[in-house]
Parts: structure tokens; C-alpha cells; sequence
């Protein structure tokens, strides 16, 4: 496997594991198994959840730039070598990270705290605002990868 396959390979296996994991985690978790418990036993796990997710998700975080920038800069010789599907990508991307580094900082640790010290009201707002992130987030990811699909392509 050459140096850019691998690249393209990590690239898009990071971008699966994070869009997919939020997709399932909003999509099919939320709605349908969570449902059934007490708002107690549900946000206790939600923070398990999150507490499993998110270190893939900080593992991809860095992978995806990391792999990205370096397609672009061996590969095609750098930003102005490459078409606005790929500027699109990145610009994204780089509002995904922020979003989630917004969502580990706050909302999330905000989550532990309230579900650690019983405060249920507060921590059913906080899983409000993560599960308020993770759809902006997902929808953004969606988009991305419909971009990488046929961006180059308009």
C-alpha cells in the first residue's frame, strides 16, 4: 500500500467511525433504546456512551486533518492547487472540531459533573445542548462526505 492510499484510507475510515458514530448515537440510540429508562438510568448512560465514544472521536479529530493536509500538500502541492470541494471539506471540518471541542468542554463535562453529583434536571439540559451539537454535527458531516463524493464532479 503506497503512502497515499494509506492517507485516503485513514482519511475516510476516520470520517466513517466519527459521522457514523453520531449518527447511530442520534439516530437509533436516542429515539429507540434510551427511550425506555428513567431519566436517571438514561443519562447515567448517555455518559457512558459519550465516555466510550469519545476518544475515537479525538482519535479522528486528528487523523482527519493530519491525513487531509497531507493529501493535499504531497499529493496535489498544496491549498491552491486543489478545487472548492476541498476547501469545502476543510472549512467543515474544521467547524465540526470546533463544535465538538465546544461539546467535550462544556456541555459534556457539565454532564459528568450534574450525573455524578444526582443533579438530574441539570444534567437532562446539558444532554439537550450535546444532543443539540451532535445533530448540527451530523448534519454537517453528512454534507461533507457528500462533498468528498461528487465535489469534484461540479
Amino acid at each position: 500500500m503506497t503512502t497515499a492510499s494509506l492517507a485516503i484510507v485513514v482519511h475516510i475510515l476516520s470520517a466513517v467511525l466519527w459521522v457514523g458514530g453520531m449518527f447511530f448515537a442520534h439516530q437509533v440510540l436516542r429515539p429507540v433504546a434510551v427511550q425506555q429508562f428513567e431519566p436517571p438510568q438514561r443519562l447515567k448512560l448517555w455518559t457512558q456512551v459519550f465516555r466510550r465514544f469519545f476518544p475515537w472521536v479525538w482519535v479522528c479529530i486528528l487523523l482527519l486533518p493530519l491525513s487531509g493536509y497531507w493529501m493535499v500538500f504531497s499529493l496535489f502541492g498544496g491549498m491552491a492547487n486543489v478545487g472548492l470541494h476541498i476547501h469545502l471539506m476543510q472549512g467543515l471540518g474544521w467547524l465540526m472540531i470546533l463544535l465538538f471541542l465546544h461539546l467535550y468542554f462544556a456541555p459534556f463535562r457539565r454532564l459528568k459533573e450534574a450525573v455524578v453529583t444526582e443533579q438530574w434536571p441539570e444534567a437532562g439540559k446539558r444532554l439537550n445542548q450535546i444532543r443539540l451539537i451532535v445533530g448540527i454535527n451530523l448534519s454537517l458531516g453528512l454534507l461533507v462526505i457528500a462533498i468528498a463524493a461528487g465535489g469534484r464532479y461540479l
